[in-house]
This record gives structure tokens, sequence and C-alpha cells, in this order.
């Protein structure tokens, strides 16, 4: 979740949303986000809405600002939710704690708010609860309590296997913590296990990322991220980059490091479904992120959280004491919104329905957009299947230049 907050509509004090956004209410997945903003360091290349202990002070501040009370918050953003959506029937689907590091806060903590959310709006029977966690903030008895609580999704932030990368990226793990920390979470019961990693770290050799690519597959993980790093203006790491340091990531590496990835992840079973993920089938696609790529419902809970229901997006104010003083005067914790109209919504689609492997339906394109279709696919960047586009590998490496061609 990005630190920087667009301008955006104002927001009613009570976060009232219109009519229109409310009508479809049940008829789309409905999830919750929860933001958890705390990290015991602050990573170079990162850019979210993060704060260490320094830097919000003593821990006895505004609950929204304080590990031990931050639950309190989030439960209080969870029941104002439940009011100005009213009491339409509208069980959740997914719930996905990120961060930030959400393994600082306690199990029982977490739980809590699963159970608010539980409490409020009803899970459905196969709900899908994921915690984002470091490998070096678990141990197995940390993730036992955590699926005791109802979290039987966690994604660990591997990053790398290698030793220079991490520290590049100023990441404190050791990567041998890696595989032990995916068996804790097998022994603690846990139904799904995926690993993020990120390839492209100044200094990361071809070599460096096969390394960690078969070290992830190693731990034969049901669900794989991999990312090219992006230097993020207002980072250490851009810092760097600025001052000579450290060189820019290069496309051409970026792209052999995709393809390499792609390989071998497809060679191991883990198949593509969006561009950037893999999984082992259907059933261990992360379900929250779809309901993101495939325009669902969703209430982003926590400080600069972003939220999507019915064409209305807002995102809440960024930092947590402003965030927790908000909700404990019975005000709306949102910066700001939007409204989309049809045209948005359409663009959205193509943006984001095209980096499936389940594809862009064809119907969604304009005139224009439709007219471009048969070179593209003559170009071998798209593929035709049941009217619905889909990527080829190489549309894969070139998806912003087809997007452009798509919506010009």
């Amino acid at each position: 979740m990005p630190s920087a907050l667009p301008a955006g509509d104002p927001v009613p004090e009570d976060g009232t949303l219109p009519a229109s956004a409310l009508a479809g209410l049940g008829r789309r997945p409905f999830g919750f986000y929860v933001h958890v903003p705390f990290c015991t360091v602050r990573c170079g290349y990162c850019d979210f809405n993060t704060y260490t202990a320094e830097e919000l002070g003593p821990a006895g501040g505004a609950p929204g600002a304080s590990r031990a009370t931050y639950a309190e918050a989030a439960i209080a953003e969870v029941r104002r939710a439940r009011a100005v959506l009213g009491d339409v029937d509208l069980p959740v689907s997914t719930v996905f704690f990120g961060g930030g590091t959400p393994t600082l806060l306690s199990p029982a903590d977490l739980g809590s708010v699963v159970a608010a959310i539980a409490g409020e709006f009803g899970l459905t029977d196969d709900v899908e609860v994921t915690t984002e966690a470091n490998p070096d903030s678990v141990a197995l008895w940390d993730l036992e309590e955590l699926r005791s609580v109802g979290i039987n999704r966690i994604s660990f932030g591997m990053q790398s296997a290698v030793d220079h990368v991490l520290k590049v990226l100023e990441r404190t793990h050791d990567p041998l913590r890696v595989p032990a920390a995916v068996e804790w979470a097998r022994t603690a019961g846990f139904e799904q296990i995926s690993l993020d990693l990120i390839y492209g770290t100044p200094g990361e050799s071809i070599a460096d990322w096969e390394v960690s690519v078969e070290s992830a597959l190693a731990c034969a993980p049901d669900h794989v991220s991999a990312y090219s790093l992006i230097v993020e203006e207002g980072t250490a790491l851009a810092r760097r980059v600025r001052r000579g340091e450290l060189p820019m990531p290069d496309e051409d590496d970026l792209a052999d490091k995709y393809q390499l990835a792609d390989e071998r992840f497809g060679a191991a079973g883990l198949g593509w479904y969006e561009v950037s993920n893999w999984s082992t089938g259907p059933d261990t696609r992360c379900r929250h992120n779809l309901l993101y790529w495939t325009g669902g419902d969703w209430w982003g809970v926590g400080p600069g959280a972003h939220s999507h229901v019915g064409g209305v997006r807002w995102w809440n104010v960024k930092h947590p004491a402003a965030y927790a003083d908000r909700l404990a005067a019975d005000r709306s914790p949102a910066h700001a919104r939007e409204l989309l109209d049809e045209e948005d919504r359409r663009v959205e689609r193509v943006l984001l329905e095209l980096r499936l492997r389940d594809g862009l339906p064809v119907a969604v394109l304009d005139r224009v957009g439709r007219a471009a279709v048969a070179t593209l696919v003559g170009d071998g960047l798209l593929t035709l299947e049941t009217e619905r586009l889909v990527l080829t590998p190489r549309g894969r490496l070139l998806a912003d230049a087809v997007v452009r061609d798509l919506l010009p």
C-alpha cells in the first residue's frame, strides 16, 4: 500500500456512500484488507505507509499509533463499515492482513479483528484469511496461535535467498530462516503458504536470481509472487541510486529474470494466473487479490488503506494517530474519495483483467481497442481464447505496451 495519497473529493464526515454504490452490495465478492503499519526497521526500497517505533514515539500514544492497542482502532473501523454499508447480508469471503509487518501484532490481536469482522458481517464457509509475515517475525508457536484464531493462509516475505541481495534491500532475515518458517507453517496447519520474491536488485546476478528461485521451489510453496524491483522516489534506495552508489535496474535484465522464473515455476507445477503470480492450481490462487483484479468490493481498514465499493474508491488518512483520533471522535477516517464513472471502470477492467490468465473479454474494448487486437495477435503478444484476450509469455513482458495499444 503506497504511502502517497491522491487528493480526491471530500468524504462526508460519517463516511456515507451514495445510493448507487450500495445498490449492488452482496452481488459481488466482498473482502477486508487490514493494514498494519508497524515495522521493526524500514527496508530501503519500501514506499509503503509504515512506521517504526522510533517514528511513532512513546508507545502510550493514540490507539492507532500503539501496537498494544492498534486492534481497538481497527475494530472500531470494522464497526463503522457495518454502519455505512447497512444491514444487507454481506458475508466476507476474504480477509488480508498486510503491512508493514502484521505479525508484529499478537495473534490474539489479529484474531480479535477477524472475530469482529465475523461478528459484524459473517464469513463465508470457505473464507480465505491471509497474513503477511517476515520470516524472522514468527516461530512455530506464533504460527500455531495464528492458525488457532482463524488465519488459514500465510505469505512470507522471502524476497531473495542471497545474503548480499538481502543486504541491499535492507532485509534483516537469514535466508535459512525461510525453509524453517515454511515448515513451521505446515506443522501449524496452514492450508496455503505463499512466498514473495523480488528480482532486479542492484548487484543481483542472474545466477543469484536462479538461487532464489530454486530455493523458493525447494520449499514447495502453494503460491509464489515475483515482482521486479521498482525504485520508488523518496526511499533510501532511490537516494542511493541518485548518488550513484547503486545502478538503476536494467530492463533487459528484468526480462531475463522474469523468463527464468516463469520457466522454472512452470516446470515445478506452478502456473501463472496473473503476470506476477503463480500457483499450484485454481484453488491456491490468492482470492483476495483476485477480488481487486476483477472489480470486487473491499473495505480497507487502517491508516492509508484504500477501499472500493460499487464504483466508489476512498482512502484513509495516513498517520496512525490521526486515523485513531478520527475513529475516537466517531468520524470516518477517510481522507478523500473518487467516484468512478462507467468509462473509468471499463478502463480499469482493461488494465487489470488483461494481466490475468483468464484474460480480458473482447467485449470490454471500445471500437479503437478492438481494431488493435489483430495486430497484437499477429505480433505474438496476445492470443484469442473463446472471445477473451490472453497475454502470451512475450506479451507479459510487454504488458504495459499492450495496454497502451488497447487504450489509446
